[in-house]
Protein backbone atom coordinates (compact mmCIF):
# COMPACT_ATOMS: atom_id res chain seq x y z
CA UNK A 1 0.00 0.00 0.00
CA UNK A 2 1.83 3.33 -1.16
CA UNK A 3 1.70 5.72 2.13
CA UNK A 4 -0.74 8.63 2.00
CA UNK A 5 1.68 11.35 2.50
CA UNK A 6 4.64 10.12 -0.17
CA UNK A 7 3.67 8.73 -3.48
CA UNK A 8 6.31 7.32 -5.68
CA UNK A 9 6.82 9.35 -8.96
CA UNK A 10 8.21 8.21 -12.01
CA UNK A 11 9.31 10.94 -14.48
CA UNK A 12 9.21 11.13 -18.32
CA UNK A 13 11.74 13.56 -19.47
CA UNK A 14 14.84 15.01 -17.36
CA UNK A 15 17.95 16.77 -18.79
CA UNK A 16 20.72 15.82 -15.73
CA UNK A 17 23.03 13.71 -18.01
CA UNK A 18 23.12 16.70 -20.11
CA UNK A 19 24.14 18.99 -17.38
CA UNK A 20 26.21 16.89 -15.76
CA UNK A 21 28.16 16.26 -19.07
CA UNK A 22 28.90 19.59 -20.85
CA UNK A 23 28.67 21.35 -16.91
CA UNK A 24 32.21 21.78 -15.98
CA UNK A 25 30.96 19.81 -12.57
CA UNK A 26 34.75 17.87 -11.43
CA UNK A 27 33.47 15.21 -10.71
CA UNK A 28 29.48 14.29 -11.92
CA UNK A 29 29.12 11.29 -10.64
CA UNK A 30 29.92 12.36 -6.78
CA UNK A 31 28.04 15.66 -7.39
CA UNK A 32 24.66 13.27 -8.59
CA UNK A 33 25.12 11.23 -5.59
CA UNK A 34 25.61 13.37 -2.89
CA UNK A 35 23.94 16.54 -4.11
CA UNK A 36 24.63 19.99 -5.14
CA UNK A 37 23.83 23.59 -5.16
CA UNK A 38 23.24 23.77 -9.26
CA UNK A 39 20.74 21.90 -11.38
CA UNK A 40 17.13 20.56 -10.44
CA UNK A 41 17.31 16.75 -10.29
CA UNK A 42 20.24 14.67 -8.00
CA UNK A 43 20.01 12.06 -5.70
CA UNK A 44 19.39 13.85 -2.57
CA UNK A 45 16.47 16.17 -3.67
CA UNK A 46 15.08 12.98 -5.85
CA UNK A 47 15.02 11.30 -2.19
CA UNK A 48 13.23 13.98 -0.54
CA UNK A 49 10.99 14.75 -3.16
CA UNK A 50 9.73 10.59 -3.72
CA UNK A 51 11.20 11.18 -7.69
CA UNK A 52 11.03 7.49 -8.21
CA UNK A 53 12.91 7.20 -11.70
CA UNK A 54 12.19 7.75 -15.11
CA UNK A 55 13.81 8.69 -18.51
CA UNK A 56 17.27 9.79 -18.48
CA UNK A 57 17.69 12.17 -21.44
CA UNK A 58 20.73 11.87 -23.69
CA UNK A 59 20.68 15.50 -25.62
CA UNK A 60 23.31 16.09 -27.90
CA UNK A 61 23.52 20.31 -28.84
CA UNK A 62 24.23 21.68 -31.66
CA UNK A 63 28.16 22.25 -32.92
CA UNK A 64 28.12 25.86 -32.04
CA UNK A 65 25.76 26.20 -29.08
CA UNK A 66 27.84 24.22 -26.30
CA UNK A 67 28.32 26.87 -23.36
CA UNK A 68 31.50 26.47 -20.82
CA UNK A 69 28.42 25.68 -17.82
CA UNK A 70 25.12 25.15 -17.43
CA UNK A 71 22.51 27.53 -16.11
CA UNK A 72 19.60 26.27 -14.34
CA UNK A 73 17.22 28.51 -17.03
CA UNK A 74 19.44 27.65 -19.91
CA UNK A 75 17.52 25.54 -22.53
CA UNK A 76 19.53 22.88 -24.14
CA UNK A 77 20.95 24.68 -26.86
CA UNK A 78 20.34 28.13 -26.41
CA UNK A 79 16.92 28.24 -28.53
CA UNK A 80 15.04 28.78 -25.32
CA UNK A 81 12.26 26.67 -25.04
CA UNK A 82 9.98 29.65 -25.19
CA UNK A 83 11.57 30.63 -28.31
CA UNK A 84 9.03 32.03 -30.48
CA UNK A 85 11.99 32.68 -33.71
CA UNK A 86 11.35 30.10 -36.28
CA UNK A 87 15.31 29.70 -37.19
CA UNK A 88 16.01 25.88 -36.56
CA UNK A 89 19.22 25.09 -34.20
CA UNK A 90 22.00 23.73 -36.46
CA UNK A 91 22.41 20.06 -37.39
CA UNK A 92 25.14 17.81 -35.71
CA UNK A 93 27.57 15.14 -37.48
CA UNK A 94 27.22 11.61 -36.70
CA UNK A 95 30.93 11.07 -34.86
CA UNK A 96 30.04 14.31 -32.83
CA UNK A 97 26.64 12.61 -31.81
CA UNK A 98 27.60 9.56 -31.19
CA UNK A 99 30.63 10.52 -28.89
CA UNK A 100 28.17 12.90 -26.99
CA UNK A 101 25.77 9.99 -26.52
CA UNK A 102 28.10 7.10 -25.60
CA UNK A 103 29.48 9.81 -23.05
CA UNK A 104 26.52 10.30 -21.61
CA UNK A 105 25.45 6.43 -21.58
CA UNK A 106 28.95 5.80 -19.50
CA UNK A 107 28.35 8.57 -17.16
CA UNK A 108 24.94 6.77 -16.16
CA UNK A 109 26.63 3.54 -16.50
CA UNK A 110 28.95 4.97 -13.92
CA UNK A 111 26.84 6.86 -11.67
CA UNK A 112 25.12 3.62 -11.39
CA UNK A 113 28.19 1.45 -10.46
CA UNK A 114 29.03 3.84 -8.00
CA UNK A 115 26.18 4.39 -6.18
CA UNK A 116 25.97 1.48 -4.02
CA UNK A 117 22.68 0.65 -4.94
CA UNK A 118 20.91 3.66 -4.69
CA UNK A 119 20.46 3.98 -8.86
CA UNK A 120 19.92 0.85 -10.91
CA UNK A 121 19.86 0.98 -15.19
CA UNK A 122 16.66 -0.57 -15.99
CA UNK A 123 15.81 -2.54 -19.05
CA UNK A 124 11.55 -4.23 -18.42
CA UNK A 125 9.26 -2.96 -16.08
CA UNK A 126 10.11 -5.76 -13.61
CA UNK A 127 13.17 -4.05 -12.71
CA UNK A 128 11.12 -0.72 -12.28
CA UNK A 129 8.69 -2.26 -10.38
CA UNK A 130 11.95 -3.74 -8.20
CA UNK A 131 13.46 -0.65 -7.39
CA UNK A 132 9.87 1.19 -6.97
CA UNK A 133 9.55 -1.39 -4.00
CA UNK A 134 13.16 -0.90 -2.84
CA UNK A 135 13.18 2.52 -2.94
CA UNK A 136 15.78 2.21 -5.79
CA UNK A 137 16.03 4.72 -8.26
CA UNK A 138 15.25 3.61 -11.61
CA UNK A 139 17.12 4.79 -14.47
CA UNK A 140 15.61 4.13 -18.03
CA UNK A 141 18.70 5.17 -20.81
CA UNK A 142 16.84 7.77 -23.17
CA UNK A 143 17.92 9.37 -26.93
CA UNK A 144 16.20 12.62 -27.54
CA UNK A 145 17.11 13.31 -31.24
CA UNK A 146 18.66 10.56 -33.11
CA UNK A 147 21.52 12.40 -34.53
CA UNK A 148 23.81 9.19 -33.13
CA UNK A 149 22.38 6.68 -35.32
CA UNK A 150 23.30 5.51 -38.41
CA UNK A 151 21.55 4.93 -41.26
CA UNK A 152 22.07 1.21 -41.01
CA UNK A 153 21.18 1.29 -37.24
CA UNK A 154 24.10 -0.55 -36.31
CA UNK A 155 24.36 1.76 -33.16
CA UNK A 156 20.91 1.29 -32.18
CA UNK A 157 21.01 -2.30 -31.87
CA UNK A 158 24.26 -2.05 -29.86
CA UNK A 159 22.59 1.16 -27.96
CA UNK A 160 19.49 -1.39 -27.63
CA UNK A 161 21.94 -3.98 -26.28
CA UNK A 162 23.72 -1.70 -23.78
CA UNK A 163 19.91 -0.52 -22.28
CA UNK A 164 18.09 2.15 -24.55
CA UNK A 165 14.73 1.44 -24.34
CA UNK A 166 13.08 5.14 -25.47
CA UNK A 167 13.88 7.34 -28.47
CA UNK A 168 12.37 10.34 -29.99
CA UNK A 169 13.79 10.55 -33.75
CA UNK A 170 13.73 14.18 -33.63
CA UNK A 171 14.67 17.17 -31.28
CA UNK A 172 13.37 20.83 -32.53
CA UNK A 173 15.52 20.44 -35.66
CA UNK A 174 16.04 18.47 -38.97
CA UNK A 175 17.62 15.81 -38.85
CA UNK A 176 18.22 12.12 -41.31
CA UNK A 177 14.79 11.14 -39.79
CA UNK A 178 12.35 13.92 -40.12
CA UNK A 179 11.40 17.71 -39.36
CA UNK A 180 11.24 18.64 -35.44
CA UNK A 181 8.65 21.15 -34.50
CA UNK A 182 10.48 24.79 -34.12
CA UNK A 183 9.92 26.44 -31.02
CA UNK A 184 6.76 28.98 -31.77
CA UNK A 185 4.63 30.86 -29.93
CA UNK A 186 1.41 31.51 -30.56
CA UNK A 187 1.69 28.92 -33.35
CA UNK A 188 0.21 25.09 -34.38
CA UNK A 189 2.45 22.24 -34.35
CA UNK A 190 1.95 21.91 -38.06
CA UNK A 191 5.34 23.15 -39.44
CA UNK A 192 5.60 21.42 -42.27
CA UNK A 193 6.76 18.13 -43.58
CA UNK A 194 7.01 14.71 -40.84
CA UNK A 195 9.71 12.05 -41.10
CA UNK A 196 11.55 11.02 -44.08
CA UNK A 197 11.70 7.63 -45.47
CA UNK A 198 14.52 6.92 -43.05
CA UNK A 199 13.30 8.29 -40.35
CA UNK A 200 10.19 5.55 -41.54
CA UNK A 201 12.17 3.05 -41.43
CA UNK A 202 13.55 3.85 -37.97
CA UNK A 203 9.79 3.98 -36.36
CA UNK A 204 9.83 0.11 -38.23
CA UNK A 205 13.50 -0.62 -36.59
CA UNK A 206 12.21 1.23 -33.11
CA UNK A 207 8.75 -1.31 -32.75
CA UNK A 208 11.02 -4.59 -34.10
CA UNK A 209 13.10 -3.78 -30.97
CA UNK A 210 10.51 -2.72 -28.89
CA UNK A 211 11.67 0.78 -28.23
CA UNK A 212 9.35 3.53 -26.94
CA UNK A 213 9.31 6.19 -29.31
CA UNK A 214 8.89 10.02 -27.95
CA UNK A 215 6.70 12.18 -30.28
CA UNK A 216 7.56 15.55 -28.10
CA UNK A 217 9.83 17.50 -30.29
CA UNK A 218 8.16 15.64 -33.74
CA UNK A 219 5.81 18.35 -35.54
CA UNK A 220 1.97 17.44 -36.38
CA UNK A 221 3.19 15.45 -39.85
CA UNK A 222 5.71 14.00 -37.95
CA UNK A 223 3.57 12.72 -35.42
CA UNK A 224 0.60 11.14 -38.20
CA UNK A 225 3.55 9.86 -39.65
CA UNK A 226 4.36 7.29 -36.45
CA UNK A 227 0.66 7.21 -35.91
CA UNK A 228 0.37 5.66 -39.20
CA UNK A 229 3.13 3.19 -39.02
CA UNK A 230 3.81 2.54 -35.27
CA UNK A 231 2.21 -0.73 -33.71
CA UNK A 232 3.06 0.62 -30.29
CA UNK A 233 0.95 3.42 -28.10
CA UNK A 234 1.82 6.69 -28.94
CA UNK A 235 3.63 8.56 -26.17
CA UNK A 236 4.57 12.09 -25.95
CA UNK A 237 7.10 12.18 -22.73
CA UNK A 238 6.66 15.78 -22.10
CA UNK A 239 4.21 17.38 -23.63
CA UNK A 240 0.86 19.80 -22.64
CA UNK A 241 -2.37 20.92 -23.96
CA UNK A 242 -1.98 23.01 -26.71
CA UNK A 243 -5.70 24.18 -26.11
CA UNK A 244 -4.51 25.83 -23.02
CA UNK A 245 -1.29 26.90 -23.90
CA UNK A 246 -0.87 27.47 -27.87
CA UNK A 247 2.54 26.53 -27.87
CA UNK A 248 3.91 25.05 -31.03
CA UNK A 249 5.19 22.00 -28.82
CA UNK A 250 1.93 21.28 -27.38
CA UNK A 251 -0.78 18.74 -28.96
CA UNK A 252 -3.58 19.49 -30.28
CA UNK A 253 -7.10 18.00 -29.40
CA UNK A 254 -6.96 15.50 -32.23
CA UNK A 255 -3.37 13.90 -31.23
CA UNK A 256 -5.03 13.62 -27.86
CA UNK A 257 -7.72 11.75 -29.21
CA UNK A 258 -5.18 9.47 -31.88
CA UNK A 259 -3.17 8.89 -28.41
CA UNK A 260 -5.99 7.83 -26.37
CA UNK A 261 -7.13 5.33 -29.47
CA UNK A 262 -3.51 3.56 -28.90
CA UNK A 263 -3.75 3.37 -25.14
CA UNK A 264 -0.90 5.41 -25.05
CA UNK A 265 0.36 8.38 -22.86
CA UNK A 266 1.21 12.10 -22.32
CA UNK A 267 4.09 13.37 -20.01
CA UNK A 268 2.70 16.27 -18.35
CA UNK A 269 5.60 18.76 -18.36
CA UNK A 270 6.41 21.33 -15.84
CA UNK A 271 8.33 23.67 -18.33
CA UNK A 272 6.61 27.09 -17.85
CA UNK A 273 6.86 27.67 -21.87
CA UNK A 274 4.10 24.82 -22.33
CA UNK A 275 2.00 25.82 -19.17
CA UNK A 276 1.29 29.65 -19.28
CA UNK A 277 -1.45 30.71 -22.04
CA UNK A 278 1.26 33.57 -22.72
CA UNK A 279 4.33 31.28 -23.80
CA UNK A 280 6.53 33.01 -20.99
CA UNK A 281 9.41 31.51 -19.06
CA UNK A 282 8.91 32.56 -16.24
CA UNK A 283 9.32 31.11 -12.60
CA UNK A 284 6.45 33.35 -11.60
CA UNK A 285 4.05 30.47 -13.08
CA UNK A 286 0.98 29.08 -10.89
CA UNK A 287 0.65 24.99 -10.37
CA UNK A 288 -2.79 25.80 -10.77
CA UNK A 289 -1.58 25.66 -14.71
CA UNK A 290 -0.16 21.79 -14.20
CA UNK A 291 -3.76 20.96 -13.31
CA UNK A 292 -5.34 23.04 -15.63
CA UNK A 293 -3.16 20.99 -18.41
CA UNK A 294 -3.96 17.88 -16.27
CA UNK A 295 -7.48 18.17 -16.55
CA UNK A 296 -8.02 18.75 -19.98
CA UNK A 297 -5.38 15.54 -21.18
CA UNK A 298 -8.02 13.47 -18.51
CA UNK A 299 -10.66 14.85 -20.89
CA UNK A 300 -9.67 13.51 -24.15
CA UNK A 301 -6.66 11.08 -23.12
CA UNK A 302 -8.80 9.04 -20.40
CA UNK A 303 -7.29 8.12 -16.61
CA UNK A 304 -4.71 5.77 -17.64
CA UNK A 305 -3.17 8.10 -20.32
CA UNK A 306 -1.64 10.57 -18.22
CA UNK A 307 1.68 11.06 -16.27
CA UNK A 308 4.21 13.58 -15.71
CA UNK A 309 7.24 14.35 -17.89
CA UNK A 310 8.96 17.38 -15.97
CA UNK A 311 11.76 18.50 -17.87
CA UNK A 312 14.31 18.95 -14.95
CA UNK A 313 17.64 20.07 -15.78
CA UNK A 314 16.45 21.27 -18.86
CA UNK A 315 13.89 23.80 -19.06
CA UNK A 316 12.27 26.86 -16.74
CA UNK A 317 10.48 25.43 -14.11
CA UNK A 318 7.40 27.21 -11.77
CA UNK A 319 8.88 28.21 -8.96
CA UNK A 320 7.17 26.49 -6.43
CA UNK A 321 8.81 23.35 -8.63
CA UNK A 322 12.44 24.19 -8.86
CA UNK A 323 13.77 20.75 -8.42
CA UNK A 324 12.70 17.19 -8.18
CA UNK A 325 12.81 17.75 -4.33
CA UNK A 326 9.12 19.81 -4.49
CA UNK A 327 7.46 17.26 -6.55
CA UNK A 328 5.57 16.24 -3.43
CA UNK A 329 3.47 19.92 -3.85
CA UNK A 330 1.86 18.43 -7.32
CA UNK A 331 0.95 15.26 -5.21
CA UNK A 332 -0.69 17.82 -2.26
CA UNK A 333 -2.26 19.89 -5.22
CA UNK A 334 -3.75 16.66 -6.71
CA UNK A 335 -5.57 16.08 -3.04
CA UNK A 336 -6.45 19.53 -2.41
CA UNK A 337 -8.43 19.55 -5.68
CA UNK A 338 -10.22 16.17 -4.98
CA UNK A 339 -8.35 13.95 -6.73
CA UNK A 340 -8.53 10.38 -5.72
CA UNK A 341 -5.41 7.82 -4.11
CA UNK A 342 -6.15 5.64 -6.90
CA UNK A 343 -6.22 8.13 -9.73
CA UNK A 344 -3.20 9.88 -7.96
CA UNK A 345 -1.23 6.71 -8.16
CA UNK A 346 -1.94 6.48 -11.94
CA UNK A 347 -0.69 9.72 -12.70
CA UNK A 348 2.33 9.82 -10.17
CA UNK A 349 3.60 5.95 -11.17
CA UNK A 350 1.18 3.24 -12.75
CA UNK A 351 0.36 4.92 -16.03
CA UNK A 352 3.73 5.01 -17.08
CA UNK A 353 4.21 1.55 -15.75
CA UNK A 354 1.25 0.39 -18.17
CA UNK A 355 2.52 2.08 -21.32
CA UNK A 356 5.76 1.07 -20.38
CA UNK A 357 4.63 -2.58 -20.21
CA UNK A 358 2.56 -2.05 -23.76
CA UNK A 359 5.79 -1.25 -25.33
CA UNK A 360 8.30 -2.89 -23.98
CA UNK A 361 6.52 -6.72 -23.62
CA UNK A 362 7.31 -8.73 -20.66
CA UNK A 363 10.42 -9.42 -19.44
CA UNK A 364 12.44 -12.12 -20.83
CA UNK A 365 12.61 -15.65 -19.04
CA UNK A 366 16.10 -15.93 -17.44
CA UNK A 367 16.41 -19.90 -18.64
CA UNK A 368 18.81 -21.65 -16.26
CA UNK A 369 21.57 -24.11 -17.95
CA UNK A 370 23.42 -27.31 -15.93
CA UNK A 371 25.76 -29.43 -17.29
CA UNK A 372 24.82 -32.46 -18.36
CA UNK A 373 26.78 -36.16 -19.58
CA UNK A 374 26.02 -36.71 -23.47
CA UNK A 375 25.63 -40.14 -24.89
CA UNK A 376 29.55 -40.04 -25.82
CA UNK A 377 30.52 -39.64 -22.20
CA UNK A 378 31.56 -35.84 -22.67
CA UNK A 379 30.05 -32.94 -20.85
CA UNK A 380 27.27 -31.05 -22.53
CA UNK A 381 24.54 -28.69 -21.54
CA UNK A 382 20.75 -28.81 -21.39
CA UNK A 383 18.19 -26.38 -20.95
CA UNK A 384 16.13 -26.74 -18.39
CA UNK A 385 12.25 -26.29 -18.71
CA UNK A 386 10.94 -23.27 -18.10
Amino acid sequence: MVSRRHIPIFDGHNDVLLRLWRGGVPDPVKAFLEGETEGQLDVPKAWQGGFAGGLFAMFVPSADRVPAAHRPDDDKTGFGESESSAIAAPGVPLIQAQRAVFAMSALLFRIARESKGALRVCRNVEEIEQCLDAGVLAAVLHIEGAEAIDENFEVLQVLHAAGLRSLGPVWSRPNAFGHGVPFRFPAAPDTGPGLTDLGKTLIRACNELKILIDLSHLNEQGFWDVAAISDAPLVATHSNAHRVSPHSRNLTDRQLGAIRESQGLVGITFATSYLRSDGGRDANTTTDLILKHIDHVLQHVGEDGVGFGSDFDGAKMPAALGSAAELQTIVRLLRSRGFGERLIEKLCFKNWLRVLSRTWGPAPIQKEERPTMKRSGGMGTRRRRS
